[in-house]
């Protein structure tokens, strides 16, 4: 069984760097066209997604707030500020409305 664990290994790098690369958006691939990338990881076995994976794609800087090109990472809704204006929109407008125009009440 230990055998086959090197085998194994290959196996699953290389259909990681597969699906990577194919669910990679064609404006984040670096140096060469995506085309082209997948066929050096399916024809280069070890190293065409070692390759793939140090020098294939633009990757996002981790931290806070927004990454590169003014992408937003995901915010628990208590800490998203744009969530937390909504809600205090939305009772304003509730207690706008006033009492008797509850949405849960039947009207006659």
């Amino acid at each position: 069984m230990l055998r086959y664990l090197p085998f194994l290994l290959i196996i699953a790098l290389t259909i990681y760097a597969f699906i990577d690369c194919l669910n990679t958006p064609e404006e984040e691939v670096k140096h060469l066209p995506k085309v082209v990338w997948v066929l050096i990881i399916l024809l280069f076995s070890i190293v065409g997604p070692v390759v793939w994976l140090f020098a294939g794609k633009k990757r996002v800087a981790s931290g806070g707030g927004r990454g590169p090109r003014g992408r937003t990472q995901w915010v628990a809704p208590d800490d998203n500020p744009e969530f937390l204006k909504s809600l205090r929109d939305e009772q304003k407008k509730d207690r706008d409305q006033g009492p008797g125009t509850d949405k849960g009440d039947p009207q006659p």
